[in-house]
């Protein structure tokens, strides 16, 4: 059965770094992917690293900021998050696709993590 699990969120101080992992088995997936949630908003997409060919994407939020890698696990994922404001509190959340390249939305990806808070204090 496939599953997907996040840790490391947490509180920190605005312009501070948080890193994220996230550990995905069960499946042989193509990419995985980083999403948030702040309250009352929408689930948006921030990071995402297609598996076999180790691309990337990233939204416009993210770029220059947050970095997405694999190390050398099968389907473990850090999402490293420097220079941290307060527009990134949100719940973040790691989700596992079969869909071919790094999908960016929410619809392309099959399994979900509970997920993990994420407070940027000002």
């Amino acid at each position: 059965q496939a599953q997907v699990e996040e840790s490391g969120g947490g509180l920190v101080l605005a312009g501070g770094s948080l890193r994220l992992s996230c550990a995905a088995s069960g499946r042989s997936f193509s990419a995985v992917g980083w999403f948030r949630q702040a309250l009352g908003k929408e689930r948006e997409f921030v990071a995402g690293l297609n598996w076999r060919g180790r691309s990337t994407a990233y939204a416009d939020s993210a770029k220059g900021r947050f970095t997405i890698a694999r190390d050398g696990a099968r389907y473990m994922v850090h999402l490293e998050m420097n220079v941290l404001e307060p527009e990134d509190t949100a719940v973040y959340y790691c989700a596992a696709s079969l869909s071919l390249g790094v999908p960016t939305t929410t619809d392309n990806y099959q399994y979900w993590g509970q997920g993990t808070q994420v407070t940027v204090s000002s």
